[in-house]
């Protein structure tokens, strides 16, 4: 049966639900931003197999918004995402006001280098990861989490997320989950429900493009004219390209042959209003 979770929007009162006096049961958090599809109940799902409690927040982070950006008309669904937890029979939505996040006086920023610092989404949004170190840092020291589920999609914060936990001794296992698509292969996101229905046709040419290249790095062919190949079909497809990158699987530093090390292809790319991530391994 279908259980509510707890929701906790106090620090005082997450205490009392996950505090060390409490008897000690292994801890997932899934951090989420809401407007939750069936991508980030694959994390729930996840989660669940892993710990024998798991909590999901619910969060709608300010700091890695630019000013241009869609932080006032991010999709907000707080009642129909609890709907959704409830059917996964999750524990705990940690649900906090940007106040508690985000005291009068707050000064204090994680900021990371490494993947961070790879020239793909850190290029175009410079303000972002350290935005989402410093409040998954939070999240991590308010939760307590033994694990912590982070989709593929989202690879290069997937990567940032990773090291900042092993430097930092956070004591958190960063655990990544494949990316959960559409059939027609489009990655799930809260920002698909931005795209048109024309846009919604194509989008999923931006993933048949990435697996195209991929297929053509294994087999051996030069990874520069792959990409140019890539680059080109993804423009004609109706994209306005951001990247189109070969990069080492966990460094994400730029890789010229298959010989470097494992391959991951990174894209990102604007139809219309709506911009779109992805990748695949090689």
């Amino acid at each position: 049966m279908p259980r509510t979770p707890k929701i906790i929007r106090t620090l005082a009162a997450l205490d009392r639900i996950i505090g060390p006096s409490r008897p000690r049961k292994t801890l997932a958090l899934v951090p989420t931003m809401g407007a939750l599809h069936a991508g980030h109940l694959a994390l729930v799902r996840r989660a669940r197999r892993r710990a024998q409690r798991v909590v999901v927040s619910i969060f709608v982070n300010p700091t890695q918004f630019a000013p241009h950006e869609d932080l006032g008309t991010y999709p907000r669904t707080f009642a129909a995402d609890l709907q959704a937890l409830a059917q996964e029979n999750v524990d705990i939505v940690w649900a906090p006001s940007v106040e508690i996040m985000y005291p009068a006086g707050f000064s204090t920023a994680v900021v990371p280098e490494g993947p961070a610092k790879a020239g793909l989404e850190d290029a175009f949004r410079p303000h972002f990861f350290a935005g989402v170190a410093t409040v998954v840092t939070k999240l991590f020291t308010q939760c307590r989490p033994d694990f912590a589920m982070f989709g593929e999609k989202d690879y290069q914060q997937l990567q940032v997320v990773t090291r900042m936990s092993q430097d930092l001794n956070l004591r958190v296992k960063v655990i990544g989950v494949p990316t959960a698509r559409e059939k027609d292969g489009l990655a799930l996101s809260s920002r698909n429900a931005y795209l048109s229905v024309a846009e919604r046709a194509t989008a999923p040419a931006l993933f048949r493009s990435l697996t195209a290249c991929a297929e053509r790095i294994a087999s051996r062919e030069p990874i520069a004219s792959v990409l140019a190949d890539g680059r080109v079909a993804i423009a004609a497809a109706g994209f306005a390209l951001d990247y189109l990158e070969a990069r080492h699987a966990q460094t994400l530093q730029p890789i010229t042959s298959a010989k470097d090390g494992p391959i991951r292809l990174l894209v990102a790319a604007r139809l219309g209003k709506t911009r779109l991530i992805d990748n695949v391994s090689v």
